[in-house]
């Protein structure tokens, strides 16, 4: 089951929220950012012992102050305008998450709209790929995903179909 939710993807009470991190994992800035500012400084001191996380990778931590359990941090691609393998490393962002998610008997799962801000990625694109993705990977999750305001919300809704 696929869900579109419009709000602060902080709030909501799940098994695991996706954060859409670097590679640094240490926070920075958007959704990556509110959602270290929003969990305390546990998460920054675990994800300093995980190390770096690559692009199309996955980690999962604890959710410290967050209503969710988990934070499953992953890396999108920057956005070098297609011809970088973008579109893969995007796909494996999300199918590395639902990977994790499984693996730790999760059942509820939400996803920003992982590299569209600052890394550039086209919304559309992303969007179709993120749902793709997500239908293709049949974790049996229940997946929210959140768009912080209403023209993302409307993109994410033209992808469902």
């Amino acid at each position: 089951m696929i869900r579109i939710w419009q709000g602060d993807i902080t709030t909501l009470d799940m098994d695991a929220i996706v954060d859409a991190a670097n590679e640094t994992l240490l926070g920075g800035g958007g959704v990556d950012g509110a959602i270290h500012c929003a969990a305390g400084p546990g998460l920054l001191e675990e994800c300093r012992k995980l190390g770096s996380c690559p692009t199309g990778e996955a980690r999962i931590t604890r959710g410290y102050d967050l209503p969710a359990r988990h934070v499953i941090h992953t890396v999108g691609p920057v956005w070098k305008g297609g011809g970088s393998g973008e579109d893969e490393l995007l796909a494996s962002a999300y199918h590395s998450s639902l990977d994790l998610a499984r693996e730790h008997g999760l059942r509820s799962i939400a996803f920003p709209a992982i590299s569209t801000g600052i890394y550039g990625f086209p919304a559309d694109r992303a969007a179709r790929i993120a749902i793709r993705t997500i239908r293709d990977h049949d974790a049996g999750l229940d997946v929210t995903l959140v768009a912080f305001d209403a023209a993302s919300a409307e993109t994410l809704r033209k992808a469902l179909g």
